[in-house]
């Protein structure tokens, strides 16, 4: 293939007495004139080959159809309103409003995204309600861009107020007492590429309504300390709780004190950013907290807000991880992780437990809502097959009352069959996936086979509903979802075991169960394709790079490729919690062994390989994605292989997040006709 030119310098660092050749990086300028003109040349080169896919316009319906079935979120009630997020066939899902949950469905539209722009790229992605369910504080965000404006909205009348607050990011608006203020984290207006730089101090702000932000009081600040981030919650009416942490998965320390009282101290509960501190709430003057402390799979933990002192309310379970918790008016709600699946169970205020919810098997909670002050609880769940059940769950302490499940309207998920695999990676730890068989597969011969990856920053791969899976097991194909060392599905200590130092034991993890695929007859080398999005996109950058015979196609998506400078932009340097920090000499020697973009090999033929990004992308920038596109392409050309490597660059689009449905629809369509292309699955 003619791959489009690109140009190549003579840019060398040396870092750690190591030089580092980086030919390509006049492309982390994304504003560039040559930049511009490389995506253009990259899109202009891979759309007639995406657009020959021979299943490209049918994944493309069944894609749309499945962004478009009617979703229902997890309601939530304040001042005897019930919110909740409901999606159709508009670009971004509308916020509604009723007077019970069982009026929903006929509830009044209090804010839709779609009416924010003309087409659909302006998305909603924070909304808070005010207790007494008067306002809203809601965030908007432009072309897919993790920065948010906040605005605020009178729910009777569903009129904005004046108050808009720019350059905010990451925390939701949190009410304070009286409702009529709330915290934000907010940051300078950027001076240079707001997309690209790195990010100075942050500060945790307080916004009285109707008044003029640049008068917003100043909460917590550590200028320097500029990799700090706070965070008010739970948000409480007597008790100011302050979370302070250094990355996005690192330890969090807890401090506290009483409303109104802003000129006394933070007392401190926990400091030394060792350990997770989640808190959860206040009940009987305790702060109640979900901890790694001393429990790898987590335990519930209460301070008493007088003297500070700490004990074990739910002890860390022998199996079961547990990963989150909720007060109610005289009791608690536990979710449980059982095997990379979710559970639901009942305790009382001291520990006691009670009643399991009957939530469904291999489920995962995407949602739950619960209230101090009542005892009914709002929980959503999903898996592979169903795209999504509310559930309405009166309890009283520890007992169940009563459970109804109120079914999202609209045509089921694709019939299919979900199973439980496992086998032993390098270490001899076995690793365990999940694998989705389209109904009617008896499995009694290998079938083209899509594994869908992460492991990394302690997030769980869970039996939850995404279009893009969906679509493929429709289509008659195979889908495996792993739980690799990194993410969260087994606690702390799984986690961490993928981390740092520890992260190619993710790779390896991955490697044995696709090798488990194969050796098994699930599938075959021809037939296996591998996708993953984000830290997901490294997993698929790594495993391209270091086992290229193992796949038939690749499809990284919005990736971390460049190990040795993503903590140079943006949020990066908060993933060393994860990664490793690059300019320690130790953590630069393990990046740069797994590095996809530093170890692309000459005299290698890569299988077909599907990049894609966003140029609005200011969480993984996008020249990560560009940077190993060129040198990929430059190294395949050279081997004369015919497979192609293709650099598909979302215009008008960021990390994903509120990304219009029918351009999600279209990037979906091109990864999953792409896969079945180079598997060969016949899709009709």
């Amino acid at each position: 293939m003619r791959y489009p030119e690109v140009r190549r310098d003579g840019t060398v660092e040396t870092v750690h007495g190591e030089a580092i050749p980086d030919p390509y990086r006049w492309l982390e300028d994304g504003d560039a004139a040559e930049t511009r003109a490389f995506i253009e040349a990259q899109n202009a080169f891979a759309e007639p080959i995406l657009a020959a896919l021979p299943a490209r316009e049918a994944f493309r319906e069944r894609v749309a159809a499945l962004l478009t079935a009617p979703t229902r979120g997890c309601p939530w009630e304040r001042g005897g309103r019930v919110f909740a997020w409901h999606g159709g066939e508009q670009n971004q899902p509308v916020l509604v409003v009723a007077d019970a949950v069982d009026e929903l469905e006929r509830g009044r539209v209090l804010l839709d995204p779609n009416a924010l722009s003309a087409d659909g790229t302006v998305a909603v992605n924070v909304a808070s309600v005010s207790p007494d369910g008067a306002l809203l504080a809601y965030g908007v965000s432009d072309g897919g861009s993790d920065w948010r404006t906040i605005r605020v909205r009178d729910v009777a009348t569903g009129d904005d107020l004046a108050d808009e607050i720019p350059w905010t990011k990451w925390n939701p608006p949190v009410w304070l007492p009286g409702g009529r203020a709330f915290s934000y984290w907010a940051y300078d207006a950027p001076t240079g590429d707001a997309l690209t730089d790195e990010m100075g101090a942050g500060r945790l702000m307080r916004h009285e309504i109707g008044a003029d932000p640049s008068t917003d009081a100043v909460l917590f600040a550590r200028p320097d300390e500029p990799r700090l981030f706070a965070r008010h919650w739970p948000r409480d009416d007597e008790w100011f709780v302050l979370s302070t942490d250094t990355g996005s998965s690192s330890g969090n320390d807890l401090a506290v004190r009483r409303h109104g009282d802003e000129a006394a101290a933070l007392r401190q509960l926990v400091e030394g950013h060792e350990h997770e501190w989640s808190a959860i709430g206040i009940h009987g003057g305790r702060l109640f907290a979900v901890t790694d402390e001393s429990a790898p799979r987590y335990r519930l933990a209460a301070f008493d807000l007088e003297t500070g002192e700490q004990s074990t309310i739910v002890p860390e379970h022998e199996e079961d991880v547990l990963l989150d918790a909720s007060l109610t008016e005289r009791g608690l709600v536990l979710e449980y992780s059982h095997d990379a699946s979710h559970r639901m169970q009942l305790a009382s205020l001291e520990g006691e437990l009670g009643d399991a919810v009957p939530l469904g098997d291999g489920v995962s909670i995407t949602g739950s809502e619960a209230s101090s002050g009542t005892g009914t609880v709002f929980a959503s769940t999903s898996s592979f097959v169903d795209r999504g059940t509310r559930h309405v769950i009166v309890v009283d302490g520890a007992r169940l009352v009563e459970h109804r499940a109120l079914l999202a309207p609209g045509p089921a998920a694709p019939r299919a069959a979900t199973h439980r695999i496992r086998t032993a990676s390098s270490d001899g730890q076995q690793v365990p996936a999940f694998l989705v068989r389209p109904a009617g597969d008896a499995g009694d011969a290998p079938r083209p086979t899509l594994i869908w990856g992460y492991g990394g920053f302690n997030i769980p791969m869970n039996p939850a509903f995404r279009a893009v899976l969906a679509a493929w097991v429709e289509a008659g194909g195979v889908l495996v979802v792993p739980n690799l060392r990194g993410g969260g599905e087994f606690g702390s200590e799984w986690h961490k075991g993928g981390t740092k130092e520890r992260k190619q034991q993710v790779f390896d993890d991955l490697f044995a169960i696709a090798e488990h695929l194969i050796a098994t007859g699930v599938t075959t080398r021809e037939q296996l394709a591998l996708h993953g999005r984000s830290n997901g996109g490294l997993l698929a950058g790594a495993a391209l790079t270091q086992r290229p015979e193992l796949w038939a196609a690749v499809l990284p998506g919005v990736g971390v490729l460049d190990m040795l400078r993503y903590h140079r932009f943006t949020i990066g340097w908060a993933w060393a919690s994860d990664y490793g920090d690059p300019d320690d000499a130790e953590a630069h020697a393990y990046l740069r062994a797994y590095s996809p973009l530093h170890n692309v090999r000459d005299g290698v033929a890569y299988p077909p390989t599907l990049i894609t990004t966003g140029d609005h992308d200011d969480r993984v920038v996008p020249a990560h994605s560009f940077k190993f596109a060129a040198e990929l392409q430059r190294a395949q050309a050279a081997t004369g292989a015919d497979a192609p490597v293709l650099l598909s660059v979302d215009t008008r689009a960021g990390h994903g997040m509120g990304k219009p449905k029918d351009a999600a629809a279209l990037e979906f369509a091109d990864q999953l006709a792409f896969a079945a292309h180079h598997t060969g699955l016949d899709v009709r």
